[in-house]
């Protein structure tokens, strides 16, 4: 029997060597990804150190809701005076700033015309009622004859006076009652015509209606006017400048707030450093609508017992709706403060991050809802964001009111964050 070779094969050698080191190769692979892993946990839970968020701090004070708007300021009552009869002006005997009083003449016109008609009509009146004697007298007569033709026919036995006579006598009669009552007519239409042209030449001396003051005059002596369409206003007057009234423009969107006896203050141009108080009186319920806005008119009244306002005056008024006290307040820009994405959103651990996912759908961050009662506000808690949820109530456009009780003053709410380089 042959005996085995006994060369030596070094390929067979290393064949059959112990593979002694792949259970260090995973030893070490694994032992990576646990140290990767408990890394990744570690970071997970912490938020990213270059991140530092600002605060604000919920405080305690008075809020005041206002409504702004723009108007004019005008006397309580203005009178305009004019004219309702044609003529030269003789004389003027009022001026500007004028303190008048009731009946006071303020200017006047010449009279000759008038005058004259006015007694032209005194004559025609003269005229017509002696017209009417005139005719009365005939009446009288025409009475007389048919009676004595009544007697006659009596005493006769109705033979004479003939029927002729009889209706002649009756025609005559009716005449003379008829020109009795047309002179009466033109008695009462002379009359009429006198009274016209009296009330003329009165009018023809201009007076003041009211205790006021002569804002405009319009009109200089040797002016002729005329009053043919329309009656000429003279002067202008108001009657207490110590009480004003300021009508103010109100927004439609604002409209809904405003309520008569509000407080309110305004400024005009003329005092700019002082605001004036005011009172709403009115708000009225027909729209105005200029460049496509609709207004409402508010009145406010004023008290000018200074004089220092005049009318015509522009004034910006800011009108009280909501006065509250001692409630806690947020500013508003904890209320516009959304925290981005990956600072609300991190959860799971490294190892869930780096494992592949479905892509996530497209989305818009949204704001929070500021118009809405409720929305979430951000404190950090452990070093977090936490949102908590709080119901608004009052807003002046820069704090607003808290209505919860979860949240007590001094607490702390984020506004906005910073990044460190």
């Amino acid at each position: 029997m042959a005996k085995p070779s006994s060369t030596f094969n070094p390929d067979v050698l290393e064949l059959n060597k112990p593979a002694k080191s792949a259970w260090q190769r995973y030893f070490w692979w694994g032992a990576s990804l646990l140290l990767c892993g408990g890394v990744g946990l570690a970071l997970s839970g912490k938020s990213d150190p270059r991140v530092h968020y600002l605060t604000k701090p919920v405080t305690l004070g008075d809020l005041s809701v206002t409504v702004s708007a723009t108007g004019t300021l005008a006397p309580l009552k203005e009178v305009e005076v004019g004219i309702e009869v044609s003529g030269t002006v003789e004389s003027v005997a009022a001026s500007y700033n004028d303190v008048v009083k009731t009946g006071q003449v303020l200017a006047k016109l010449d009279t000759t015309r008038l005058a004259a008609q006015a007694s032209q009509a005194q004559a025609a009146l003269a005229s017509a009622q002696a017209k009417i004697q005139q005719t009365h007298a005939t009446v009288l007569e025409a009475e007389a004859q048919m009676a004595r033709l009544l007697h006659v026919k009596a005493l006769s036995g109705g033979k004479v006076p003939s029927q002729y006579d009889l209706t002649t006598a009756t025609a005559v009669l009716t005449r003379a009652k008829a020109d009795e009552a047309a002179a009466k007519a033109s008695a009462e239409q002379a009359k009429a015509t006198l009274v016209v042209n009296r009330t003329d030449l009165g009018k023809a001396t201009v007076k003041s209606p009211i205790n006021g003051v002569v804002l405009k005059r319009s009109v200089e002596p040797g002016q002729t006017v005329a009053a043919q369409f329309t009656a000429p206003v003279l002067f202008t007057l108001a009657e207490d400048l110590t009480q004003m009234e300021l009508q103010v423009d109100v927004d439609e969107a604002d409209v809904g707030q405003v309520q008569a006896g509000q407080q309110a203050s305004f400024t005009v141009d003329a005092y700019p450093d002082r605001h004036f108080p005011a009172q709403i009186t009115q708000v009225r319920f027909g729209s105005e609508t200029v460049d496509g806005v609709v207004t409402y008119k508010t009145v406010l009244r004023v008290d000018n017992a200074e004089l220092a306002l005049r009318p015509g005056m522009t004034a910006t008024a800011t009108i009280t709706v909501n006065q509250r006290h001692a409630v806690r307040l947020v500013d508003n820009s904890v209320l516009n403060f959304m925290p981005p994405p990956e600072a609300s959103e991190k959860h799971g651990s490294f190892i869930d991050s780096i494992l592949p996912h479905p892509p996530k759908p497209a989305s818009t961050p949204t704001h929070p809802a500021t118009n809405s009662p409720s929305q979430s506000v951000w404190r950090i808690q452990d070093g977090k964001l936490q949102a908590i949820t709080i119901t608004k109530g009052a807003s002046n456009g820069l704090v607003t009111e808290i209505l919860d009780d979860d949240l007590a003053v001094g607490s702390e709410l984020v506004f906005a964050q910073e990044v460190a380089p």
